[in-house]
């Protein structure tokens, strides 16, 4: 039985199968309530170990500092600090390596509710995180969670649902599926330009881009496989009492290296994000949302999301996915971003960006 006759829509779901489920969890091993991790700062956990033909199907955990509630606590950035890592039938590189809270959804270290197909921050105020991507693999699948706190412990609680598949299977995995990647990327502050002697309204909405060149890019990967969305993630820097949207960026997705204009080129960030007219509003919905819309004025911390689950984008060679930060790229504010895509293995190892970068904006 392959792969292919697992399915997992209401459609599929009278189909009987010979799948055998299984998790990997944080459960008490002496038959106790203390279901959970205790994770060293500067240590490694290894969450799951899990030899394929399989499937991870669910993810679900939260993290708590044991000292959170006190006033002298530290380090409460700790969503930028924890990492996700997961890596793929023993590769050099993990395909996975993104930071906690980033991973499932919202950027800035915090948390709210909110709902979508793929990921999911539930009650209590959004600090239990559900990822139902399906990542089938075909020999093994490692996960891990890395903690780069300096001082404190975290308590982690977490499960690991998967999926155990006939040894034919591997065949089918390798042959006609993709891994499933995850990268976290910056650029604090984008590289914009000085108002100078310009209007507001030219500042903000007029000029020309017709390169491509200098947009924030969420991801550039070299392989076959199709990306299916991002998490994007702003901070308003430009200080002002005037119009301040912080968008206009037109999304441009280069797919094989084609030149300017690309085959997907949209018309401005909020429409990327399949909203309309500087959204002020929080919105989820199963494909798009606004988790984070910012204070006044565009003020402070945003964040959106876009997953092309109904619409892949594929590609057989490369796909640079961009946005320009403000109009023709002339906006300087702090842009973060996860892309999810699924490609062949190998894949281009990327790193990821010191911890120190990673939460120079922190919450206190």
């Amino acid at each position: 039985m392959s792969y292919g006759q697992y399915g997992s829509s209401l459609r599929d779901l009278p189909r009987l199968r010979k799948s055998r489920r299984r998790r990997a969890s944080s459960w008490d091993r002496t038959g106790g309530n203390d279901d959970r991790l205790t994770i060293a700062p500067g240590s490694t956990a290894l969450l799951a170990d899990v030899e394929g033909p399989g499937s991870i199907n669910h993810i679900w955990c939260t993290v708590a500092l044991p000292h959170r509630d006190v006033p002298d606590a530290v380090e409460s950035d700790y969503l930028r600090r924890l990492v996700l890592r997961i890596t793929w039938d023993d590769a050099a590189a993990p395909s996975v390596l993104v930071p906690l809270g980033d991973f499932f959804g919202m950027g800035h270290g915090r948390t709210a509710n909110f709902v979508s197909a793929p990921l999911q921050m539930s009650p209590q105020d959004g600090k239990a995180f559900n990822s139902w991507f399906h990542m089938p693999f075909a020999r093994r699948a490692r996960v891990e969670l890395i903690s780069e706190l300096e001082h404190e412990p975290v308590f982690f609680y977490y499960y690991v649902d998967y999926e155990v598949f006939e040894p034919a299977a591997a065949e089918d995995i390798t042959a006609e599926l993709g891994y499933f990647h995850a990268q976290w990327r910056c650029e604090r502050p984008t590289d914009g330009v000085p108002q100078g002697a310009e209007t507001n309204r030219q500042f903000q909405v007029e000029g020309t881009n017709l390169t491509g060149d200098g947009n924030y890019v969420i991801l550039d990967a070299v392989g076959r496989g199709h990306y299916v969305g991002c998490v994007l993630n702003i901070r308003n820097l430009r200080q002002t009492s005037d119009w301040n949207w912080y968008g206009e960026g037109d999304d441009m997705i280069f797919i094989d290296g084609e030149p300017f204009p690309p085959s997907l080129h949209g018309t401005g960030t909020e429409d990327y994000f399949n909203t309309a007219w500087c959204p002020t509003q929080s919105h989820h919905a199963p494909y798009h949302g606004i988790t984070l819309p910012g204070g006044e004025n565009w003020s402070g911390e945003i964040s959106l999301y876009r997953f092309h689950i109904e619409d892949p984008v594929t590609f057989a060679e490369s796909i640079r996915v961009t946005i320009e930060h403000g109009h023709a790229n002339k906006r300087s504010d702090d842009f973060s971003s996860v892309a999810y895509w699924y490609q062949s293995l190998p894949h281009r190892p990327f790193d990821l960006m010191p911890v120190a970068e990673r939460i120079r904006f922190a919450r206190s």
